[in-house]
């Protein structure tokens, strides 16, 4: 769809910037039924929201005219969640609105908070921040939104997912309430249309996701590793698709610093985002994405909000997102604009059921993988240099005198096995990869355990959860009836009626001996009885049912639990939360 009518300095810069057609988040917005209307805008990241929301506020900011008159206080807000994201705005909304003589003013955190004040003094047509240095110059007087026309809530989601509701509310509550709201927000959950319900008035919704994938031009990869090859198939990942640009996201800022290092000592062009850099840091390694001298940028998930990449064609998802939300905001930084991307999840062996439910949930069809190995690098690079060298390219005198004395002094065969070996010599070494076996699963699975509990011994006790069965209290009971250290306790599993623990083999005759002696000498009539266990907690369901006889019959008298804790055992004090309850009469005094 064409650009409806707008006005000719509007068009102007959209020509300029080569825009032709609308995308759909862009043509809903500047539909008849849509305009002065406040909007709940849900579409994917990458789909020209910015200059969605550019276009439809341009009524509230021009009317009938073709500039804009200075202003003392803004007429637009645009609030953003990152620096990044709120950065990037401004660019966008700088050029669109540079013929109308709009005066556009960043406030985010990093930057020099008096130069944003004397800015917003001096008189601003469209402010764009963050919630937070929004707020700090709102309560400064620095900020006067009484002559808003416009507010516009940008990846609200986000924004409330990183706690920023507080500020959202009094920034929104010292707007007019003659405002225009546009809430865009490329999911949907219920703290973001409770927002909508107390800002907006007869809101338009306009959904341009599709219903049956997260992101049309996005390809995405699960990829089953062991988790200690989590690394390295990250290594062999970078190598099989050499994205021009490739972005991997961490959860941890210490996550992020050992992965930067470890990709920079194997030879990678790497940059690094998360939260303990500066903003100075943050766009030098933007710019070294944007200026081809890094190909790799490795980020958490709020450091790489707002990330706008034209060349990321690769993301992987390293450490597995926390929901299906983070997963499609992260995904969202490639396949922007009608260009197609890829994304990767890692997923270790034992987190692939967790990853399947979350796929469901976002309605994403993902292609189940074992990492690349060396042999599928190797065969991948000898496509893209073939390719590379197979392209026309234009040779001066030099060159020519050159070739041909490389044809006189070396074979054809020779001179091109050496053009071979130094493309290869320019890139990372691939890693070798331990195969996706039941084998390797297994062993994977050991791995997990504590070191010294690869062999244990499972014992019982019988109390559990309907005697108030509590770690708390059951491991010192452990370590003085066993005479043991907490440390030598493995797995505490608490059934409705037993507790089952492990006890290394190689001490669990002397605890065995030890809990014995102890409950004979504590002289408690009935002490919690501990004793081996030859399956383990499976035999707990089969223990209940003949502890509970009559629990499933609920017109019979049912079986009392026997009581939580016996003479010994029982921990001092209080039950948390609870106060120690005082006897009526206690602080009476007894009558003569």
């Amino acid at each position: 769809m064409k650009f409806p009518n707008l006005p000719s300095s509007l068009e102007a810069a959209l020509a300029e910037r080569g825009y032709a057609t609308a995308t759909p988040v862009q043509a809903e917005v500047m539909q008849p039924e849509a305009a002065g209307r406040d909007l709940i805008v849900s579409a994917q990241t990458g789909s020209g929201k910015t200059i969605a929301f550019g276009l439809a506020m341009a009524q509230e900011l021009l009317g009938d005219s073709e500039t804009l008159p200075f202003t003392e206080r803004p007429l637009a807000l645009i609030i953003a969640p990152t620096r990044e994201l709120a950065l990037q705005v401004s660019r966008e909304l700088g050029w669109l609105y540079r013929e109308t003589g709009a005066r556009v003013a960043t406030c985010v955190g990093g930057m020099n908070p008096q130069q944003e004040r004397k800015m917003l003094r001096s008189g601003v047509t469209i402010a764009v921040g963050t919630p937070g240095r929004l707020r700090d110059h709102l309560e400064r007087g620095a900020l006067d939104l009484s002559s808003l026309r416009a507010v516009v809530l940008d990846e609200a989601d986000e924004m409330l997912d990183m706690g920023f509701r507080e500020e959202l509310e009094e920034i929104l509550d010292a707007t007019p309430d003659s405002r225009r709201t546009l809430l865009f927000s490329a999911t949907m959950p219920r703290p973001i249309e409770a927002l909508a319900r107390r800002y907006q008035r007869d809101a338009l919704r306009i959904a341009t996701i599709s219903e049956g994938r997260g992101h049309g031009d996005i390809a995405y990869q699960a990829v089953t590793v062991s988790p200690p090859e989590i690394e390295n198939a990250v290594v062999n990942l970078l190598r099989y698709h050499e994205a021009e640009t490739a972005i991997l996201f961490c959860a941890t800022r210490e996550k992020v610093r050992h992965l930067h290092a470890t990709l920079q000592e194997r030879g990678f062009a790497v940059v690094a985002l998360s939260g303990e850099h500066s903003q100075s840091e943050r766009n030098q390694a933007l710019q070294a994405l944007r200026d081809r001298r890094a190909r790799v940028c490795v980020a958490t998930d709020v450091a790489a909000r707002g990330i706008d990449l034209p060349s990321l064609s690769l993301v992987i998802h390293v450490e597995i997102p926390r929901d299906a939300e983070t997963l499609q905001h992260r995904s969202g930084r490639t396949g922007r604009a009608g260009k197609k991307g890829t994304a990767v999840l890692i997923v270790p062996f034992s987190r692939r059921k967790r990853v399947e439910s979350m796929l469901r949930h976002a309605k994403i069809a993902a292609d189940w993988t074992d990492a690349p190995d060396r042999e599928a690098i190797k065969a991948r690079d000898r496509e893209r240099l073939l390719e590379k060298l197979l392209q026309p390219v234009e040779v001066d005198e030099g060159d020519r005198e050159l070739a041909e004395r490389l044809l006189a002094e070396r074979t054809p065969q020779q001179i091109a096995s050496m053009l071979v070996h130094a493309h290869r010599a320019r890139l990372p070494e691939p890693e070798d990869l331990i195969a996706d076996t039941p084998e390797a699963r297994r062993a994977a699975q050991k791995e997990r355990h504590r070191p010294g509990f690869e062999d244990t011994v499972w014992f019982r006790m019988d109390l559990g959860r309907r005697q108030n069965a509590d770690p708390r209290w059951i491991l010192p009971l452990l370590c003085r009836r066993g005479h043991i250290t907490r440390n030598e306790v493995g797995a505490i599993r608490i059934g409705p009626d037993e507790t089952y623990f492990q006890i290394p083999r190689q001490i669990a005759d002397k605890f065995a001996d030890a809990a014995n002696r102890s409950a004979k000498a504590e002289g408690d009539e009935d002490p919690v009885s501990i004793e081996r266990s030859e399956s383990g907690p499976r035999d707990a369901a089969r223990t209940n049912r003949k502890r509970h006889p009559n629990a499933g019959n609920s017109g019979g008298p049912r079986v009392q639990p026997k009581p939580a804790f016996r003479k010994g055992d029982k921990p001092r004090g209080p039950k948390r939360g609870k106060q120690a309850r005082t006897p009526r009469n206690a602080s009476k005094k007894k009558r003569p």
